[in-house]
């Protein structure tokens, strides 16, 4: 916009121009200061945590916010430095009793020797090799390791779980020649858009984007029934409302490439299911002729016990999501299925980097320990302890509505006396458990999630859930 009585050609003499280009870089600067204060000021000033981390975690939080773009979320100031086994240490020097495993990713642990050696081996071999184009060993290995624990006789390789969602639903529309998807409420699929078309969770990761055709029903949520009514006389209505509801007023299964699910409900609230709920809904989809697809991306890798989370259910999936836990910290993401399933031709879909020669190797060193370590049973031991734990605090805090998992996958539900939600306190005991030393995240509307590396020790976890309790305790402060 010019000045008002100057012309096009005045605005664009030198010293005009140097001025526009000096206003710009003030104004961006400006902005960027706004950003990066109104973030500061939200651990400092809104929620008081500033003071609890130490002099270089502060600097470089101030300088991270600065350059960082603000869509990423983090519910308190922790600057990792270096972790072993379920403990962190931040950058300067203080512990934490990790409950996190990096969302549900380091399920062998920090550190953990024999993955360290893997990744070390490779890298003075060679970190990529473009497999999508080529052939490579490391891929191939971990492929045969993963037919052997799931079953499936095909993968296809990616960087993430968004990535493994989006080639199953690639792989859906392409063997059944359908345009539609049915998933459900609460769902978290992934935030790249087609895997954003099956999430469910909140209206904010949605909002502006445009989405494939997908129909989304309930899921047993058996604390808070979205029908209102009872388990087990509702007899599952909620699976039951596919075929009841939704092919006979919404979307024809004859239009329907496959329903995506999750065994347990991760981002959506650690959302543990009836054991009917999988079966009744895998039952639908056989006799409607639409394919089941598992999103194990949160719940695979012995993260609920066995290897697959839908064994729990005996429940078999045409289609398996893998990432978060499988590459051990290194990105890596995958598709299984049948070979009568996966039989695209060659370069109907395809990436640079999956089967990343690195991450390959860090993948199948995970899954041979997790595999020798005898971890299904340690999960379920654990699991049932902490959850043992958390009900005994549930019985002096009311404010913990629901206690519920599978394993190692735990969510406690943090409500008002009338039972509904309660987000605000449920972040402040989170805060304050941080302050403590513990590393909790929350899911869902009220939630607190229980995701500890699958390595966890009795004490470690005594100890943690110890310091729980005094977050509980200053939280009702």
């Amino acid at each position: 916009m010019r000045e008002e009585g100057g012309s096009i050609l005045d605005y664009a003499k030198p010293e005009r121009l140097e001025k526009q280009k000096n206003f710009e870089k003030t104004e961006r600067s400006e902005d960027s200061m706004r950003k990066q204060e109104t973030e500061l000021d939200f651990f400092e000033q809104e929620i008081g945590l500033l003071d609890v981390v130490g002099p270089k975690a502060r600097e470089i939080v101030g300088q991270d916010c600065n350059v960082m773009s603000a869509c990423v979320s983090r519910p308190y100031p922790l600057v990792v430095d270096r972790a072993k086994g379920s403990i962190v240490k931040d950058i300067d020097g203080k512990e934490y009793i990790d409950f996190i495993a990096g969302i549900a990713v380091m399920n062998a642990g920090y550190s953990n020797p024999e993955v360290k050696a893997a990744i070390s081996a490779q890298l003075e071999k060679m970190v990529h090799c473009g497999y999508g184009d080529f052939f490579a060993e490391p891929p191939l290995k971990l492929a045969k390791k993963l037919r052997e624990l799931s079953g499936y006789s095909k993968v296809f390789y990616c960087n993430s779980g968004t990535e493994a969602v989006e080639a199953a639903m690639k792989l859906a529309l392409w063997k059944t020649k359908r345009q539609n998807f049915i998933a459900f409420y609460n769902a978290f699929h992934g935030r790249t858009l087609g895997a954003l078309s099956l999430t469910c969770s909140k209206v904010r990761q949605r909002e502006h984007f445009p989405i494939m055709r997908t129909v989304h029903t309930h899921y047993a949520y058996c604390y808070r029934c979205p029908l209102n009514l009872e388990y087990p006389s509702c007899g599952v209505e909620c699976a039951k409302q596919i075929e009841n509801l939704i092919f006979r007023k919404e979307l024809s299964p004859e239009d329907t490439a496959a329903v995506f699910i999750e065994p347990i409900q991760g981002e959506g609230g650690y959302i543990v299911p009836p054991q009917e709920f999988h079966k009744e809904v895998q039952r639908i989809c056989t006799d409607n002729d639409v394919l089941l697809v598992a999103d194990e991306v949160q719940t695979g890798c012995f993260r609920t016990g066995p290897f697959l989370a839908m064994e729990n259910f005996e429940v078999r999936a045409d289609i398996t999501c893998l990432a978060k836990a499988l590459g051990s910290g290194l990105p890596i993401g995958a598709m299984l299925a049948d070979r009568t399933l996966m039989d695209w031709p060659p370069g109907v879909h395809s990436n640079t980097f999956g089967g990343n020669l690195l991450s390959s190797a860090s993948a199948l060193a995970s899954l041979e320990f997790l595999e020798k370590e005898n971890t299904e049973n340690h999960v379920r031991e654990m699991g049932a302890h902490i959850r043992q734990r958390l009900r005994e605090l549930q019985e002096n805090f009311p404010c913990i509505g629901d206690v519920r998992g599978l394993g190692l996958m735990i969510g406690a539900e943090i409500v008002k006396s009338d039972e509904s939600i309660d987000p605000i306190r449920r972040d402040r005991i989170i805060r304050e458990a941080f302050k403590e030393g513990v590393l909790l995240l929350p899911c869902g509307d009220s939630v607190i999630r229980f995701s500890p590396p699958l390595v966890m020790t009795d004490e470690e976890a005594d100890l943690g859930l110890d310091k729980f309790e005094k977050a509980l305790r200053r939280a009702a402060k």
